[in-house]
């Protein structure tokens, strides 16, 4: 059985930080079987509830990719993530159960968005357009994440649920396929963001034309479509919406930079500090994974700069195998970074570079190497000087360590240049080919006759 048919499944939609009114009220409980869209009054709670699902999956998400590959090693008690530091991972796991579940939440409400809406007398062009280019977006952007993480998925395009109680798993192929149609049609009907707004809020917290383009140069970069990706990534860049973060050290610490493209925002009622999946309470409060020695030695090395500012060491938690480090990006409801950024400039710089090497296009003002270096005097990082192909790759690789370090890439970028055997047999006796893709669910494939899972789980 897919998730989001479950009668017990309760979202929780709380006030997203925002200027506009409507998204400030109080916090409600929706019922996902009880989603009603029968009139112009009820288009704003649906579209809260879109929001607050795909909300939902973004610290599974991080955990995924930061927790599968060599940025961590488990410090703590939970079975959870001992699998996932020792890298021995199973099929009953529960990180790998709510990422599964938070996909497909979303997916739901927006396939229901695009079901009803259509029917709902009084509402607007503009909103019915609008709200109908989020869900189609969202749906693209959970069907990117489960295609990435599980392989073949089931392709859940109604809510109805006799046919989604007993749904196969698509071709990822023809999942990203799916994925491109949604970007492209929601990109049509997304808000434009004039150059230089100044609303950094809304530009990050609200789907709109740039960072849709964000998106699919994310994906044209993962599709290995050099010559999109970096177009797209350029588009970004030129759109003037955006601007690199003067100091690292502000990504660490604050919530909704000017860098921030496409983040997700929390308040003091559903602060992600708590809770099994929450960042803070995994890095900080229960210390329940840190920061791997590996990755303690990149961020502090010389060509990271002030980047090292992702990481901090404290003498009192030097013991046993405890290195004393912690991840510093996520804090509590009482602090201004806990947030999760899903997508900033920075990594439109990395795409570009990645691409325009995989073209040959490595020196000069329009080459891979201006790119990383751009990153790099931010940094106050020495310059990047090599100039063979193979060698600017590698580079480009370490740039995205330095700079996206725990927001939930590694373990993507290993897969899809084919490092992870390299990189992780070398990081942990345990790894095996098979952790290239998570497993599906247990209780998934008990509920749900039609899915197989996958090899060597």
């Amino acid at each position: 059985m897919i998730r989001f048919v479950r009668y017990s499944l309760v979202i929780a939609i709380l006030g997203l930080a925002s200027c506009e009114q409507v998204l400030n009220k109080e916090p409600v409980a929706l019922l996902v079987d009880d989603l009603v869209l029968n009139e112009p009054n009820d288009v704003q709670p649906v579209r809260i509830g879109l929001y607050s699902a795909f909300r939902g999956m973004a610290s599974p998400n991080m955990i995924a990719g930061d927790f599968t590959a060599d940025y961590i090693q488990h410090n703590g008690t939970f079975t959870d993530y001992r699998e996932l530091g020792t890298k021995q991972i199973t099929a009953t796991n529960g990180a790998i159960d709510a990422l599964w579940g938070g996909i497909y939440n979303t997916i739901y409400i927006a396939n229901f968005i695009q079901e009803k809406l259509p029917l709902v007398s009084g509402v607007s062009e503009a909103t019915r357009k609008q709200v109908t280019a989020e869900a189609k977006f969202m749906r693209g952007w959970a069907n990117f994440i489960g295609a990435y993480t599980y392989g073949d998925i089931p392709n859940v395009t109604t809510t109805d649920q006799p046919t989604n109680r007993n749904i196969a798993r698509t071709a990822k192929a023809d999942i990203l396929t799916a994925v491109l149609a949604d970007y492209k049609a929601a990109l049509t009907d997304l808000p434009s963001v004039a150059s230089g707004s100044t609303d950094v809020t809304t530009n990050a917290t609200y789907m709109n034309k740039i960072n849709c383009q964000a998106a699919m140069a994310r994906y044209y970069l993962y599709m290995k479509n050099w010559a999109l990706a970096e177009q797209t990534a350029t588009t970004v860049i030129g759109s003037g919406v955006y601007t690199l973060q003067t100091n690292y050290s502000d990504l660490v610490l604050r919530d909704f930079t000017a860098e921030s493209i496409l983040e997700v925002g929390y308040n003091l009622s559903d602060d992600p500090g708590t809770g099994n999946f929450s960042l803070n309470n995994l890095f900080v409060s229960r210390r329940e994974v840190i920061p791997s020695n590996q990755v303690v030695a990149a961020l502090n090395s010389t060509e990271s700069g002030t980047r090292n500012s992702t990481i901090g060491f404290s003498i009192q938690n030097l013991k046993g195998n405890d290195n004393g480090w912690t991840v510093l990006k996520y804090g509590t409801a009482s602090e201004d970074n806990n947030n999760i950024v899903l997508i900033r400039l920075a990594e439109m710089y990395l795409i570009r570079a990645e691409a325009r090497a995989q073209q040959g296009k490595l020196t000069g003002a329009n080459g891979a190497v201006a790119d990383l270096n751009v990153l790099r005097t931010r940094a106050k990082a020495p310059a990047v000087s090599v100039t063979a192909q193979a060698d600017v790759l590698l580079a480009v690789e370490r740039e995205r360590v330095y700079e996206l370090a725990f927001e939930g890439q590694r373990w993507y970028d290993l897969v899809r240049t084919a490092r992870a055997q390299a990189v992780m047999s070398a990081f942990s006796p345990n790894w095996n080919s098979r952790y290239e893709v998570w497993p599906i669910p247990q209780r998934e494939i008990q509920q749900n006759p039609s899915l197989k899972q996958n090899p060597g789980y």
